[in-house]
């Protein structure tokens, strides 16, 4: 298992390939981090899964 340290980060396919404004997410048992992929090193946070569910369920609407 993951953690947080090493992530397994990752961005969505609809993202552009050239260095597009987009964030990465990566998945461990409890949560769903988030970070700006132009800020690697910058700030980041985490939600639930059942956050993360509630919010694709609104993005993809």
């Amino acid at each position: 298992m993951n953690t947080v340290n090493e992530l397994d980060w990752f961005k969505s396919s609809h993202s552009g390939s050239e260095g597009d404004s987009c964030v990465e997410v990566a998945f461990t048992a409890g949560a769903v981090h988030v970070r700006d992929s132009k800020q690697k090193d910058g700030p980041r946070f985490a939600v639930s899964p059942s956050v993360w569910g509630a919010f694709l369920g609104c993005a993809e609407g």
